[in-house]
């Protein structure tokens, strides 16, 4: 996947009409908090333990949120272009985490520091709302993957997401989207198949 030349600048705007309108001062101010970070395939982000500082955005990329249980790994989230990831619990209580994040892709990500963005959205109600936005997006995905494993049958959880998240679908390996929807990679497969016969 090629990727596109682009400023911070960039990502503030691209940030801004995804969450926000701002003004020109509200854009530069946006801009001087943004830190590029960019991640090796298979790099692990932040490691169990660690304290989540930063709401990850994704520019280019596919990044997989994932915890243990009992000798399993499962896959929480799967955040790919234009999107965001965060550990929303330790980045608030200032905890260590239990989530772990990894970059499945070569990624091209800009973090938010926490921090950095609460002491400018006191004064700035533009990045005041993107911050609010961004942490309702973050809470409904929750909810919506909550709703989906819970209520949803394999085929209609399957549909889902292809739906709510095409670009998922064609880059996640098959495996984490199978461990995401809770299920095994067989029924998965028995899924995809059926979907396509539809």
């Amino acid at each position: 996947m090629k990727e596109q030349p682009h400023t911070t600048r960039d990502i503030a705007r691209e940030l801004a009409r995804k969450y926000s309108t701002m003004t020109h001062d509200e854009l530069d101010i946006l801009e001087s908090i943004l830190v590029p970070r960019k991640f090796a395939k298979n790099q692990l982000i932040l490691k169990e333990g660690e304290i989540c500082r930063d709401i990850l955005y994704i520019h280019t990329g596919l990044l997989r949120q994932f915890y243990k249980k009992k000798g399993r790994v499962l896959t929480e989230h799967l955040g790919v272009d234009g999107t965001i990831v965060m550990c929303i619990e330790s980045l608030f209580r200032e905890e260590p985490t239990k989530l772990q994040v990894e970059a499945l892709e070569v990624s091209q990500c800009y973090a938010l520091p926490k921090k950095r963005l609460e002491e400018v959205a006191l004064h700035n109600v533009n990045i005041q709302i993107l911050y609010r936005k961004i942490l309702e997006e973050s809470l409904i995905l929750s909810q919506v993957h909550a709703d989906l494993v819970r209520f949803e049958t394999a085929q209609n959880r399957y549909k889902r997401l292809c739906k709510l998240m095409p670009k998922v679908i064609q880059r996640a390996p098959l495996n984490y989207i199978a461990n995401y929807l809770q299920m095994t990679p067989e029924t998965l497969s028995r899924v995809r198949s059926a979907t396509l016969l539809d």
